[in-house]
């Protein structure tokens, strides 16, 4: 009885040691002075300025790295309100405020993601 009740103590000791660690590295983050990033808020689009663009992004390498980076520069522009990048696909589609953005913005940004030479978009579709 004395050996399930050291048992039971340890694992609830691990369980909250454990559920605490993501409060404690944002807070260790914010402590040493780096950005700790919260998702745009993104002000609904009138219907009549909704549009949305496809395109093919060549020159990514990877899932996490490329495609999230550019998906999330897409994502933060001003006048986007949703933007997803496909790594096998090698596709993004994009739904943006038309009379903020333009398929000529949304190259422009992806593009100079990174070093500015690496991403080639083609194929856009609006």
């Amino acid at each position: 009885m004395k050996f399930t009740k050291i048992i039971t103590s340890l694992a609830i000791a691990g369980l909250v040691l454990v559920s605490c660690k993501k409060e404690e590295d944002k807070s260790l983050a914010v402590a040493r002075g780096e950005k700790t990033e919260t998702p745009k808020e993104h002000k609904p689009i009138a219907a009549e300025n909704v549009q949305t663009a496809s395109f093919t992004i060549e020159g990514m390498t990877c899932a996490m790295g490329c495609a999230k980076t550019i998906e999330k520069e897409l994502t933060n522009l001003d006048g986007v309100e949703k933007a997803a990048v496909d790594f096998d696909k090698k596709t993004a589609t994009v739904t943006f405020d038309k009379t903020i953005q333009n398929p000529e913005s949304l190259t422009k940004v992806v593009q100079e993601t990174g070093d500015g030479k690496t991403y080639k978009v083609s194929n856009m579709k609006s």
